[in-house]
């Protein structure tokens, strides 16, 4: 009965311990375990890779197909910290989940583009036309923006653009019809197959399915003060952490934005001066 109480007192106090360590994780001296998107995420990170190493600091970094899983890594300190969102989502998710997170800086924006399998400009399209796009809240303003830049749609007046939804639209000449059931990883196969009329893409997913965003799109969003600036976001007990600093000056250093330029030729932009804080 003793050794039965013995070990009974053991694993407890084991499994008190493992609790209590469980939230210890934190950034490891020269290393830094960063989460991102695929494309074109994840390629930046990898030619900053031995700009980082100069610096001694390695860094590890964990790829992602979605938009949920990254921040939740974050949460619970998987990741030092991810790059695949902008301030908008950031600032959505942050409401819904209470995450204590902050951006670190800007590195690179990634127009959304309009392609159709059938037309070859937003002028072609007809009377009633299906325009499908992302099921995330956080995107329907800045597609809505971008429509009403290029001229199909006009938004009510005193609306704030990153928050607009379809039910903002003032305007709708053309009567176009909005499908937002889409989840923004499915939109580039939902395009390659013909469906809908024409198919918002954000840049990521675009590039991640082998669809050239400046060949392909009929319109591409603008970068002129876009607010849609991917960043690299962390806890905010990390702000200061002097090796989130170098990332993100190395991710903003004249190498990486020639890299971006010369690599995506347009699809992807890097930040500007003004953007990256």
């Amino acid at each position: 009965m003793k050794k039965v109480l013995s070990f009974a007192v053991i694993s407890l106090l084991v499994l008190v311990l493992a609790a209590c360590g469980g939230g210890e994780k934190g950034i490891e001296e020269g290393k830094l375990v960063i989460g991102a998107s695929n494309v074109p995420h994840a390629e930046i990170l990898e030619e900053a890779k031995p700009l980082l190493e100069d610096q001694g600091i390695e860094l590890d970094i964990q790829t992602y197909t979605d938009y949920i899983i990254p921040n939740q890594a974050l949460r619970d300190k998987d990741i030092d910290a991810n790059f695949f969102q902008h301030e908008p989502y950031l600032k959505s998710q942050i409401e819904e989940n209470d995450y204590e997170f902050v951006s670190a800086g800007g590195v690179h924006i990634e127009p959304i583009g309009v392609y159709s399998k059938e037309y070859d400009s937003l002028e072609e399209l007809p009377e009633g036309a299906e325009i499908l796009m992302s099921n995330s809240v956080a995107d329907h303003g800045r597609i809505l923006a971008m429509l009403e830049e290029k001229g199909l749609i006009t938004l009510k007046e005193g609306v704030e653009v990153t928050s607009a939804s379809v039910d903002d639209i003032d305007e709708n000449p053309k009567n176009l019809e909005f499908n937002t059931q889409f989840e923004a990883a499915f939109l580039p196969q939902a395009y390659l197959n013909g469906d809908g009329d024409a198919v918002l893409i954000n840049g990521n997913y675009a590039l991640g399915a082998d669809i050239d965003p400046e060949k392909e799109a009929i319109a591409l969003e603008s970068g002129e003060n876009n607010p849609y600036v991917n960043l690299i976001v962390v806890r905010e007990e990390d702000k200061d952490n002097e090796q989130i600093k170098a990332l993100v000056e190395v991710l903003q250093s004249d190498e990486i934005k020639a890299f971006i330029e010369e690599e995506y030729k347009g699809s992807v932009l890097p930040a500007k001066a003004s953007d990256e804080e």
